[in-house]
């Protein structure tokens, strides 16, 4: 099978005219469970392991290949044997769960990131502008896409409250349960792109998968009765090739999502705040108390809502707290790094 079947394109051959001199394979991480892999390869699929050079020279876990990631490899007694990460095109990345303060990359080399909500409690129109935030950032599209239609009473109600805070992406609303609207993602899964889906456990990704499979090939669990909360039926993110010709990463529900890096995601996705906060008396305006505030005027005047700047200030919160706690955790690296040259030197003298 040619790679480009998988979503190699030639943007790709620039990074490996030295791997393809040392006799490297190629191929693309459909599958990781606890170090162990599967790659899509010109030989179809086949299992795959990190080497050990590899696996101690990544500075951290983001360092290693995530599903998504396309790789280098040398074949050895019927095992690919991951030599190399080739450098990512995109990447959706968060802050890993809990108090740890390390990147978890949760797809790489995606062209579009399908954010699913549900037209049921599910639905959060504060979580749709943290899961833009990030996804802007990644380098991906950001599309959103409502489902559970048959739930909702008023659907272009809830349409038009997405499309007021999804500025630049499209919107749809489906259900997968009865297949309505479905004919509108079409145009999303397109030959030889990769649609990541990401949204929160219940919301319906493996149902929509299934959908596009044509087929009921990954199983499905019912959300609770109670909060319509879902129960895991993904529990490890996989990358499968659709009839249409696009591949789709289906992902594990996400708990929480934590922002990672989204400077320019949370500019993008608060637009319209950027723009009001240029007008403002002060250009280091925090929108609080100041005079002349063009954004406070904007939510007095109805033209904003106060809980969307609420939320652009929480996440920039999120943001100021997560910088310093990586620039805590650097710190600290590089003086265990000193200390370990250190020690090492003693060590040599007493030796001698």
């Amino acid at each position: 099978m040619h790679l480009s079947t998988f979503g190699w394109t030639s943007l790709f051959e620039r990074d490996i005219a030295a791997l393809r001199d040392q006799g490297l394979q190629f191929g693309r991480v459909n599958r990781e469970s606890r170090g162990i892999y599967n790659l899509y390869t010109q030989r179809g699929e086949q299992p795959a392991q990190l080497s050990g050079r590899l696996r101690h020279r990544a500075a951290d876990r983001c360092d290693l290949p995530a599903v998504g990631d396309w790789v280098a490899f040398r074949e050895t007694d019927n095992t690919c044997v991951i030599q190399a990460v080739l450098p990512r095109r995109s990447k959706f990345s968060r802050k890993t769960a809990g108090r740890a303060t390390e990147e978890q990359i949760v797809a790489a080399n995606v062209d579009k990131v399908l954010l699913l909500t549900g037209l049921d409690n599910d639905y959060n129109l504060r979580r749709i502008e943290r899961y833009l935030a990030i996804a802007w950032d990644s380098g991906a599209q950001p599309v959103v896409v409502l489902n559970k239609t048959d739930l909702c009473e008023d659907v272009p109600a809830r349409i038009t409250e997405a499309r007021a805070v999804a500025i630049g992406a499209a919107v749809y609303a489906i259900s997968t349960l009865v297949g309505a609207g479905l004919e509108q993602l079409d145009c999303e899964f397109m030959p030889g792109q990769t649609v990541a889906l990401l949204g929160s456990s219940g919301v319906g990704k493996t149902t929509l998968i299934n959908r596009l499979l044509g087929e009921e090939m990954l199983p499905t669990r019912p959300v609770r009765s109670g909060d319509d909360r879902g129960r895991h039926a993904t529990t490890a993110r996989r990358l499968l090739l659709l009839p249409s010709g696009a591949l789709v990463m289906d992902t594990p529900g996400l708990r929480e999502l934590q922002i990672w890096e989204s400077d320019e995601g949370l500019g993008r996705t608060f637009d319209e705040i950027e723009t009001l906060a240029a007008a403002c008396a002060f250009s280091d305006c925090t929108h609080r108390s100041e005079p002349r505030c063009a954004v406070r005027a904007a939510v007095e005047e109805g033209r904003l809502s106060q809980e969307r700047l609420e939320n652009f200030r929480k996440l920039q919160r999120e943001m100021h707290y997560l910088a310093l706690r990586r620039d805590r955790c650097a710190r600290l690296a590089e003086k265990q790094h000193w200390k370990k040259i250190a020690q090492s030197m003693r060590d040599f003298d007493k030796r001698k």
